[in-house]
């Protein structure tokens, strides 16, 4: 078995100093933390593999191809493989769960 605690993964993230930490990677799936800053732009592009997002803390608004909604603490969203989508008007920082099935990086581009 593989647990974490939400606490320690957001220190790991911190002392990192990235947007991005990835904490558990089989083939069939990988999560990590995601954060961005009040005011803060997101840097990702679409990826090859099917995503979802928890939102653990914060709120903003997602942009996924031509739909946009608001996001907040609790909320969840689906990305398809390949759609184009990112975080924006990030009122308070975001805090993300990111779930890629499989593993990020693992289908061909």
């Amino acid at each position: 078995m593989l647990a974490y605690e939400l606490s320690e993964i957001q220190q790991q993230h911190a002392d990192a100093g990235n947007l991005w930490l990835e904490f558990l990677r089989v083939p069939a799936l990988s999560v990590g933390l995601y954060v961005l800053p009040a005011g803060g732009s997101d840097p990702q592009q679409p990826h090859t593999e099917d995503e979802v997002y928890y939102i653990t803390g914060g709120q903003g608004r997602i942009r996924v191809g031509d739909e946009d909604r608001a996001v907040q603490t609790g909320s969840i969203v689906y990305v398809a493989a390949r759609v184009a989508h990112h975080f924006h008007s990030i009122e308070e920082p975001l805090q993300i769960l990111v779930f890629f099935a499989p593993a990020e990086g693992s289908v061909a581009a």
